[in-house]
């Protein structure tokens, strides 16, 4: 199975997630930014995990990420704003015919959901849904994740591989 975790993250939190999910999935998974889940790479993806955090109650936007940058200095650590966005990399994301997943990392009480818009243009490219859609908690804006968060995130990747075994029957 090909199976690509495809993330966007400022500060680590969401790659560190991604990372974990991947790990969950097995060892032929991979975990990627969205600048390096290139059309290429992911041709013929049998799974399409992707995720970004949760800002301003959504999928961040051009112009949150231009207001993330115009702040950066006030940041205790910059983010890093050098991928392009998940909505961006989701608008070049080439029509697929694998299934998809969708989570995202947010404060424990945020509303609004990342997730939702991410799986939706994932279905939108053809993806068909495998699970339901995950958050990760962040104990601020800048993180650390809350503790447990990685374990949580390794065994939805587990649960997502064994998913996967079922549709392909």
């Amino acid at each position: 199975m090909k199976a690509i975790v495809v993330y966007e993250s400022h500060w680590g939190n969401t790659a560190a997630i991604a990372r974990a999910i991947a790990e969950g999935i097995g060892p032929e998974a991979r975990a990627l930014s969205t600048a390096e889940a290139t059309g290429a790479v992911m041709a013929g993806a049998d799974l399409i995990v992707a995720g970004a955090p949760l800002l301003g109650f959504s999928l961040p936007t051009d112009s949150m990420l231009k207001g993330l940058a115009s702040n950066a200095g006030r940041d205790p650590t910059p983010p890093d704003l050098a991928h392009p966005s998940m909505r961006a990399w989701l608008d070049a994301l080439p029509k697929g015919a694998g299934h998809a997943a969708a989570f995202e990392t947010r404060i424990w009480w945020s509303p609004g959901s990342a997730a939702k818009t991410i799986l939706g243009k994932l279905e939108t490219a053809g993806y068909q849904p495998a699970a339901k859609n995950q958050r990760f908690v962040v104990k601020g804006k800048y993180g650390p994740l809350r503790e447990g968060e990685l374990e949580h995130a390794k065994t939805w990747g587990a649960e997502l591989a064994q998913a996967m075994t079922h549709c392909r029957r």
